[in-house]
């Protein structure tokens, strides 16, 4: 009881910490968007989470990884086999030592994770003045409200404000100064399936995309979750007849008695 009652006590101080954080910074409350992967019939929509990864692959790759997603995922997300072997193979990864004991490299393949930017963090800093671009695999579960923070940041970029050397201005962000400058602009991309490729757009199709590589598994919790209370809704239907058949029965034989 002692532990339970001290893992609340860390849990709410730990909340608090995050409240204080949130309300010492300056940065504006996020836009407050519906996501189709949000509640308890939630999906992704595939469409949606293609063109994300087309806007990771082309645009965020650049400076992030996801680190956790392998080539194979993709197939969960509506590409065929050949469609993800062909994206895989056109990433260098490294391979087996030859016979002289040297590293070589190699294409892709579906058993691979898709590869970071950089080798390091020294590298990682180094090509970003200083800055270390976070892994995006789970970004989405790292911030509160993280599908809108990040939406929220992508389009929240903003001109006309003075800021230190190398910077960018952002309400959405802590300090409203953010190392990255702006990754998103209108028609940056061509979409495969025609969609037109504006900022809002292309920042809710990465959203989704980043989404589902923080929480792939969850359209197969969703219809778990389904069966089981499914399940347990006939249980206590058949419960309760089987019940009142047998109270029936035994009210019966008392007033024969």
């Amino acid at each position: 009881m002692k532990k339970i009652l001290l893992a609340v006590f860390a849990s709410l101080m730990m909340v608090g910490a995050v409240s204080s954080v949130q309300a010492a910074s300056d940065a504006e409350h996020p836009k407050d968007l519906s996501w189709g992967f949000e509640g308890f019939t939630g999906t992704y929509d595939r469409g949606a989470l293609q063109r994300g990864f087309q806007i990771y692959k082309e645009v965020c790759s650049a400076c992030h990884g996801v680190k956790y997603i392998a080539f194979r995922n993709l197939m969960e997300i509506g590409f065929s086999e050949e469609e993800a072997k062909a994206i895989a193979a056109e990433y260098i990864v490294a391979g087996d030592l030859d016979e002289y004991g040297d590293p070589t490299e190699r294409a892709g393949k579906l058993f691979d994770y898709i590869p970071s930017p950089f080798p390091n963090d020294i590298a990682a800093r180094a090509g970003n003045n200083g800055a270390l671009p976070p892994d995006l695999s789970l970004m989405i579960k790292a911030r509160p409200n993280g599908a809108d923070y990040v939406y929220s940041l992508l389009t929240g970029y903003e001109d006309g404000h003075e800021v230190a050397a190398g910077m960018s201005y952002n309400s959405y962000f802590a300090g409203s100064e953010i190392a990255m400058g702006q990754p998103l602009f209108d028609d940056q991309v061509l979409y495969a399936d025609g969609t037109e490729a504006s900022l809002e757009q292309m920042s809710q199709d990465v959203v989704v995309f980043l989404a589902w590589a923080a929480e792939p598994t969850l359209e197969a919790r969703h219809k778990a979750g389904f069966k089981v209370i499914s399940f347990l809704l006939v249980l206590t239907i058949l419960l309760y007849f089987s019940n009142k058949k047998v109270w029936a029965g035994i009210k019966a034989k008392k007033k024969e008695d």
